[in-house]
C-alpha cells in the first residue's frame, strides 16, 4: 500500500468535564456528532488518559490516604505530599530509581515511567491524584465497542499519556492503550530506497500518533479527544503488549 502524502488531526471539542460512571463512547459520539465530524473507516480516535482515569473512578482524594514511614520519609526529604508518594509507591510494580524528588518507576502495565503515572494535575487543584487506568487497552475497546453501538464506524482508539524520555529534553504524548491496530509498523526485512535491507526498524506509530495529536488537544485547553485521519489505518487484533520491552533488552534495568 502506497504511503498517503498527507494526513490531518482535528480535536473533538464540547465534551464536558467527565466524572466517575460517565460513557465515555456517549460523551465522544455526542461530541462528533454535535461538530458533524462523524467517523469515517480509517480514521483513529486519540483519547487522553486522564478523562479514561476519571470515567473509571481512578481519582483518589488524598484526604482518604494513609502515608506510610517510607513515603513520609522520602516527602519530607524532597518537600513532596506524603499522601501522593504513598499511592506513587502502590502503583509502582518494580522500583527503577528515586533520584532529585523523582521516584522512576515500572507499572503493572510494564511502563516505566515518573512517579507510576500518578497525576496531580487537572484532577481537582492537588486535592487529589490520577491514577492509571487498571488495563488501557481494555478501556480503549470500551471506547470502541460504545462508539458502535450508537452508530459510528468502528475505529482503533488510543489511550494516550505525556511521557519524559531518557535520551531527550522535553515529554512527548505516548500510547498506554489500544485497541483496533497494530502498534508497530514494522520495516524489518523491506528494502529501503537506496538498496539497504532493514533488519531491526519497527516504528511505533501509535506513540507517533498520539504525539501529533497533542497540539490540536493542548493540556490547558482540556480538549481530551482528537481524531486523525487519512492514514486509512486498517482494524486489527491488537492492543499495547507490543510496545512492553522484555526486561532482556531493556537497556535502562
Amino acid at each position: 500500500m502506497a504511503a498517503p502524502s498527507e494526513y490531518r488531526i482535528f480535536a473533538v471539542g464540547g465534551i464536558p468535564e467527565v466524572v466517575e460512571g460517565d460513557d465515555l463512547g456517549g460523551l465522544i459520539d455526542t461530541a462528533l456528532t454535535a461538530q458533524e465530524t462523524p467517523l469515517e473507516a480509517g480514521d483513529v480516535l486519540i483519547v487522553t488518559q486522564k478523562i479514561v482515569s476519571k470515567a473509571e473512578g481512578r481519582v483518589v482524594p488524598l484526604e482518604g490516604v494513609t502515608a506510610g514511614l517510607f513515603a513520609q520519609d522520602w516527602a519530607d526529604d524532597w518537600e513532596k505530599d506524603a499522601r501522593a508518594v504513598e499511592l506513587v509507591l502502590q502503583e509502582s510494580k518494580r522500583i527503577v530509581r528515586m533520584t532529585r524528588g523523582l521516584i522512576l518507576s515500572e507499572t503493572r502495565h510494564g511502563w516505566v515511567c515518573a512517579n507510576a503515572g500518578v497525576d496531580q494535575s487537572n484532577v481537582g487543584g492537588g486535592d487529589a491524584v490520577a491514577l492509571l487506568p487498571l488495563d488501557s487497552s481494555a478501556s480503549a475497546l470500551a471506547i470502541r465497542q460504545g462508539l458502535v453501538a450508537r452508530g459510528q464506524v468502528d475505529v482503533p482508539v488510543i489511550v494516550s499519556d505525556t511521557f519524559g524520555r531518557p535520551w531527550r529534553n522535553g515529554l512527548t504524548n505516548v500510547a498506554i492503550g489500544v485497541s483496533g491496530m497494530n502498534p508497530i509498523r514494522s520495516y524489518v526485512g523491506e528494502v529501503d530506497a537506496e538498496g539497504y535491507d532493514l533488519k531491526v526498524t519497527e516504528m511505533a506509530i501509535v506513540d507517533e500518533l498520539a504525539s501529533a495529536a497533542e497540539p490540536v488537544m493542548n493540556k490547558l485547553d482540556k480538549v481530551p479527544v482528537a481524531v486523525v485521519r487519512g492514514l486509512d489505518i486498517p482494524i486489527e487484533d491488537y492492543d499495547h503488549t507490543a510496545l512492553v520491552r522484555p526486561a532482556e533488552m531493556d537497556l535502562f534495568r
